[in-house]
């Protein structure tokens, strides 16, 4: 499945369009690719590291993923262009977050080239998820940070007047 996501409002940001393809692989696992193409040289894209987990991605460029479960609670995964990634689980909005020690990130995927960043990873969900109901009800959003500090907000949907990717209603895309 391939969908694009679309600027906030109030932070239109660099002249760029972001796809977002997104398998199941399997019942309990994601694969999410980020396609960022047009002006690329204007975002930040740190240097490539090993893969490995670290906090507050989204104050800068991330990729990011959020998985309604059953009972109110969601998941969120983020994606650093530089092979950051972290999971967190969240008992309901914005309330109760925590690490999640039970996701594995396989196959992280980083692409720079000129107009185009492809970034990609493989989450396996199996101590988050197992048991889920199915369809997934998913949000998908990204922040991108410009060379000058600029950032601004994307999403599949924008339901609120600021930025807000936790809000219930940004939970659009069903995957089945």
């Amino acid at each position: 499945m391939l969908v694009a996501l679309k600027p906030h409002p109030k932070t239109p940001g660099p002249d760029i369009e972001i796809a977002v393809e997104i398998l199941r692989p399997r019942a309990e696992g994601i694969d999410l690719r980020f396609l960022v193409t047009g002006d690329v040289s204007q975002i930040v894209v740190p240097e490539r590291v090993r893969p490995s987990r670290a906090d507050e991605l989204w104050r800068s460029t991330c990729f990011e993923a959020f998985i309604r479960k059953d009972g109110g609670g969601y998941c969120e995964l983020n994606q650093s262009p530089a092979g950051y990634w972290a999971a967190y689980e969240f008992s309901g909005y914005r309330e109760g977050m925590y690490a999640h020690p039970g996701v594995e990130v396989r196959d992280f995927r980083r692409n720079v080239e000129e107009g185009a960043l492809t970034i990609g990873a493989t989450f396996d969900l199996d101590r988050v998820m197992s048991g889920q109901s199915v369809p997934w009800r998913i949000a998908l959003s990204a922040v991108i940070e410009t060379k000058v500090g600029d950032i601004s907000y994307w999403a599949l949907a924008h339901p609120s007047d600021k930025p807000d990717f936790h809000h219930p209603d940004s939970f659009v895309l069903e995957l089945p």
